[in-house]
């Protein structure tokens, strides 16, 4: 049973900072592309972050582009999201997604991601 576990969010100050963690189980890690999303109240769920689907690329929404990082460990079957500069504007539920790597096109697109977690909260103060 495949299962995705974000941890790590909480309730900042504009300008701090957030580390989210997203552990995988029941998965062949290296084999799926991981994604970050976000989903704020009444609005559609929205890619963030996510790596290509070769692994040696990444992608970022022009919204976050220079204030976070995607990155991930193999070896501990867990993706993360560094956060800074964080904006009232960034609040919102994230979600880690995984999908098969064998699907090639539109990294971005939340439909083509088979597996959720949960989600954590994600709230920014201004």
């Amino acid at each position: 049973q495949v299962q995705l576990v974000e941890s790590g969010g909480g309730t900042v100050q504009a300008g701090g900072s957030l580390r989210l963690s997203c552990a995988a189980s029941g998965l062949t890690f290296s084999l799926y592309t991981m994604g970050w999303f976000r989903q704020a109240p009444g609005k559609e769920r929205e890619s963030v972050a996510n790596f290509s689907w070769s692994g040696d690329g990444t992608y970022y929404a022009d919204s976050v582009k220079g204030r976070f990082t995607i990155s991930r460990d193999n070896a501990k079957n867990t993706v993360y999201l560094q956060m800074n500069n964080l904006k009232p504007e960034d609040t919102a539920v994230y979600y880690c997604g995984a999908r098969p790597r064998l699907i090639v096109t539109g990294t971005n697109i939340p439909s083509t991601y088979h597996y959720w977690g949960q989600g954590t909260q994600v709230t920014v103060s201004s």
